[in-house]
């Protein structure tokens, strides 16, 4: 699993500032077309919000495909990564179900195979 995360990590690395990329594109980069779940747990794995000040993991820049935060980790708020989120350029919204990226600019990758 180990190996895995380090790709997941490695791909999540390649998201610049200013844009964004779901679980899901992440994991098709991976070549798990269907792994967007093992997304999420590999950078729940990084920990609470110092120990991912550590890393150069920009994990913030990981969103649901709708462009909404997702996370779910006791250990860091929707907040926190709103406000990275923020500090990278983006635009954000709150309605009923949260935090909503206004306008994303999705991360579009040479590797990332089409969807099927």
């Amino acid at each position: 699993m180990e190996n895995l995360y380090q790709r997941i990590y490695d791909e999540v690395r390649k998201v610049p500032s200013g844009q964004v990329a779901s679980y899901g594109q992440i994991a098709r980069m991976v070549g798990m077309p269907r792994g967007a779940q093992v997304v999420g747990w590999a950078l729940k794995a990084l920990g609470d919000s110092i120990a991912r000040q550590q890393t150069n993991i920009p994990w913030q820049r990981i969103v649901n495909k709708a462009g909404r935060i997702s996370i779910k980790n006791p250990k860091v708020q929707p907040s926190e990564q709103a406000e990275l989120l923020k500090a990278d350029g983006n635009t954000l919204a709150v309605d009923e179900q949260g935090f909503l990226l206004v306008a994303p600019h999705w991360f579009v990758s040479d590797h990332t195979p089409p969807q099927t």
